[in-house]
């Protein structure tokens, strides 16, 4: 069995932008959920407003890349008072249920052959990738080392994504110590408690909301400048990754969410890589190569069943913040 592969081929994914993506859409979620108590399972459809939305209005209007974001941005901003308008002032379940029929709503419009001309329907779309390369200053060639070398597109789109992962990170890490994070903290504990104080519970959670759903938008652009926006990619599973990528880190934390990321993605590549060349080498002989993949997701999955069971405030959080784990 080739380890040199398989360990080379899971180092990529360390810093790979789809990493960066997943980071980013978990520390939204640590605002929703780990930092206000929201249960928001439609997060997969931030990212896939963000993603659609960059693309259509590269590819349809011919904006620029920072008018595309712009785009994305409101996009997930009207959807998120879309969302939370009825729902905030309810039980946090009714917010559950909401956001992930919500982010399958938004899923199906995408694939709906009424709006192919625009969305590309279930084929999906690309071509929209140039702008953004337009952009890069690195002269054509391959950066890095090891298995960490790659062209001047892909090192270019490193730098970007996890350059933002870490501004919002320090961004999110300077508000949950100003005087609005500490209130959303209480939202968080007991929202009664909060309101008697005289404050406006509704705002803060519509605030937070934004907030996270924001920085899902933008993972969602992150995720595809790698690969072509297709409506399949933005199932309710990833919402569920992401959530187990921000309980693997902890809820309740900045750097969880990111190293989380890193881990999950890490993982994922090991096992992919060595069930395959287990199939191949004849020592799973009761296995195809198709249940093999599906095999690495029940390998990560119990991986991350006993980090829950043994550490449920995940590697970085603190279990006296979590209700959830009391």
């Amino acid at each position: 069995m080739d380890w040199g592969a398989i360990f080379n081929n899971a180092a990529v994914e360390l810093i790979s932008p789809t990493t960066a993506a997943y980071a980013l859409a978990a520390l939204g979620l640590a605002v929703h959920f780990g930092y206000t108590g929201l249960l928001n399972f439609g997060q997969a459809g931030f990212m896939a407003l963000g993603a659609y939305g960059y693309a259509i209005s590269i590819l349809t209007f011919g904006f620029p890349v920072w008018g595309a974001f712009l785009v994305g941005v409101g996009a997930s901003v009207l959807f998120a008072l879309i969302l939370g308008i009825p729902t905030l002032r309810l039980r946090a379940d009714y917010l559950a249920i909401v956001t992930i029929a919500a982010a399958e709503i938004v899923r199906l419009l995408f694939t709906t052959n009424t709006f192919a001309s625009v969305t590309g329907s279930a084929n999906g779309l690309s071509g929209y990738k140039n702008e953004f390369a337009a952009l890069n200053p690195l002269a054509d060639g391959t950066y890095g080392f090891g298995p960490f070398t790659n062209n001047a597109y892909d090192t270019w789109l490193r730098i970007v994504a996890w350059s933002i992962v870490i501004v919002a990170a320090l961004l999110i890490w300077q508000i949950m110590r100003s005087p609005w994070g500490r209130v959303i903290k209480g939202i968080r504990e007991d929202e009664d408690a909060v309101r008697a104080l005289g404050k406006n519970v509704y705002a803060y959670k519509m605030q937070s909301l934004i907030l996270g759903g924001v920085l899902g938008t933008i993972a969602g652009m992150i995720f595809a400048l790698p690969r072509a926006v297709v409506p399949s990619n933005y199932q309710t599973t990833l919402t569920f990754f992401i959530y187990a990528i921000l309980l693997l880190g902890g809820a309740a934390t900045v750097l969880g969410p990111i190293i989380g990321s890193m881990l999950f993605w890490v993982l994922l590549s090991f096992f992919s890589g060595f069930v395959a060349r287990a199939v191949e080498a004849g020592w799973l002989p009761f296995m195809s190569a198709i249940q093999g993949g599906q095999l690495r997701f029940i390998l990560v999955g119990v991986a991350i069943m006993l980090i829950v069971i043994f550490r449920p405030q995940g590697i970085f959080g603190n279990k006296k913040e979590l209700a959830f784990v009391r």
